[in-house]
């Protein structure tokens, strides 16, 4: 393994036109990492733009795919056999939008089907596993007053401009993300699992919790 690189990939489409949508999440997330250590994701290697920073102790490929969400594998791919990567599971993590999720949310899991999102089954399809760490970024809408839940519209929503307030929402969450992929690179990523994606401060989550026992 060359130096034992983590590999770290943030899913969108490239174009100023595709920069805030819900869609390119993933995009925005790798920026933020990139951000806080001083770097720009501007070079051009595995058709992607990518930036080497130390996170967490580690030298870490921050690296946004050009060939459109649905071949991110192709790019994937090629970075993983650029970088010598061996082991998958333990040293590529992708950020990407799900919209499953509700703005302002995120989980880590260490694997994972595809759950419709295009990305990530062209990226399980080509590293021939879905055995790899995935940061699922919150781009659902939130239920309506009445209890409803606002069906997001699918590409049209993914792909149309996140509106002033929701991208203030994705602000706060990119900090989160990035100390979470940070916690992934420095405790592991069941510290980062047992640490994220279990709020205490999130009513809906205590409220599905099973009672104390008396």
């Amino acid at each position: 393994m060359a130096g034992g690189v983590k590999l770290i990939i943030g899913l969108g489409n490239p174009g100023i036109e595709y920069q805030f949508t819900p869609h390119n999440a993933g995009f925005l997330a790798i920026d933020r990492i990139a951000e806080d250590c001083g770097a720009v994701v501007a070079n051009r290697r595995g058709r992607a733009l990518t930036a080497r920073v130390r996170l967490g102790g580690q030298e870490v490929l921050l690296a946004k795919p050009e060939t459109f969400m649905n071949l991110s594998g192709l790019s994937v791919q090629a970075l993983v056999r650029e970088l010598g990567i061996e082991d998958v599971s333990e040293d590529v993590i992708v950020l990407y939008d799900e919209l499953a999720f509700p703005l302002g949310t995120f989980k880590i899991f260490r694997r994972g089907s595809a759950n419709g999102h295009n990305g990530v089954k062209s990226i399980s399809g080509t590293l021939g596993t879905e055995e790899w760490i995935r940061v699922r970024i919150g781009v659902g809408k939130p239920a309506l007053a009445d209890g409803r839940e606002i069906k997001a519209g699918g590409k049209d929503y993914l792909l149309a401009p996140m509106r002033k307030a929701e991208l203030e929402v994705m602000d706060e969450v990119l900090d989160r993300v990035k100390d979470a992929v940070e916690v992934v690179l420095t405790k592991g990523v069941s510290a980062a699992m047992n640490e994220f994606n279990r709020r205490p401060e999130d009513p809906e989550k205590d409220s599905k919790d099973p009672k104390p026992k008396a």
